[in-house]
């Protein structure tokens, strides 16, 4: 029996050509995907392609979008060994993010790419990246797949969705993992890091759609004021707040800044402290600059990203759970996108 695949295309750079009259680039049809990358035919895989449509630029992705792809997963999950979501590059990594949390009990690969080069371009990054997702979708191993989680895939590189971040906006390379190993390295052969990969729990798939959208991310930077910062924690409905913080978790010690966050937290508002460097941790205590919101009752983000920061608090106030146990998992890594 084939291995069968499901390419789902959203939209992106990666599903353009040149339009022969016009010279313009348009999206193509996906359907026709096997004549665009002929050397897709070599594996001998079942290839099946659902596009969206209309197809969305990433830019102007949003939760109704991550349930349609985990929708579409659901209903072709037993029909596929793998699928690849053809995606843009500035919003991949919170859509991988969010999905990892909204595909509970995920035993089959789920790989994100795209490209920086439209496929129809000659120097297309696009091919490459297409042709590896696929047969990383498809690797398996007596009847396991080998990478059973939400990842992305660029540059001949696996990372683990919810722990990648767009570093680059020009080159090739676009994706970066800072604080979590590769999951694969793509040369000649595919390489697995098969201790750094998660293990399918064996428990029947199944999706978790609710999410929770009234949150707010409020970025230190010197100089910030009061009336800035008493804006983002009084916006009406706001139940979370992603404080994006310097170094290991540290921001102002003025009485106007720690009493502003005080009171937000006295209303039931989430602050959750995640730190402006790409790589590292939160460590809220090492400094004195960060003493006082981790006794003020501030979450550490340990070395979450904010994209995963962000999806994982739409996720869990969509669960209408108690604040403290929303706080608890906020601190425990559950799809593996913190280390602890």
């Amino acid at each position: 029996m084939k291995t069968s695949i499901l390419i789902i295309y959203t939209g992106g750079t990666i599903g353009m050509v040149k339009d022969p009259e016009k010279g313009s680039l348009r999206p193509f049809d996906f359907d026709h995907i096997l004549k665009q990358v002929p050397e897709l035919n070599d594996f001998g895989f079942e290839l099946t392609t659902k596009s969206f449509d209309p197809l969305i630029d990433s830019s102007n992705l949003n939760p109704e979008v991550w349930i349609k792809i985990a929708e579409m997963i659901k209903e072709n999950y037993e029909q596929f060994d793998g699928f690849v979501v053809l995606h843009g590059t500035d919003t991949m990594s919170f859509s991988a993010s969010a999905l990892s949390f909204m595909l509970e009990n995920l035993g089959k690969p789920v790989v994100f790419t795209g490209s920086q080069l439209p496929i129809g371009m000659l120097r297309t990054d696009g091919k490459e990246n297409l042709i590896t997702a696929v047969e990383i979708a498809a690797d398996y191993k007596d009847g396991k797949a080998l990478v059973p989680e939400v990842c992305v895939l660029f540059e001949n590189k696996l990372f683990r969705g919810n722990r990648t971040t767009k570093h680059n906006a020009e080159y090739f390379n676009a994706f970066y993992s800072y604080n979590y190993p590769d999951l694969a390295k793509v040369g000649i052969n595919i390489h697995y890091n098969e201790t750094s990969i998660q293990k399918a729990s064996g428990e029947m798939f199944a999706i978790n759609i609710n999410l929770d959208t009234n949150i707010a991310i409020l970025k230190m930077f010197p100089g910030i004021n009061e009336r800035t910062v008493d804006a983002i924690f009084n916006i009406d409905g706001l139940r979370a707040v992603v404080i994006e913080t310097y170094g290991a978790g540290n921001a102002p010690t003025d009485a106007w800044f720690v009493s502003a966050i005080k009171k937000a937290i006295g209303r039931g508002i989430i602050v959750y402290n995640v730190t402006q460097c790409p790589s590292g941790s939160v460590d809220m205590g090492l400094y004195e600059t960060s003493v006082e919101l981790r006794d003020i009752g501030v979450v550490s983000g340990h070395d979450i990203t904010t994209e995963a920061a962000i999806t994982k608090l739409m996720f869990l106030l969509g669960q209408n759970l108690e604040s403290d146990k929303i706080k608890f998992f906020l601190n425990k890594s559950i799809k593996g996108e913190l280390c602890q």
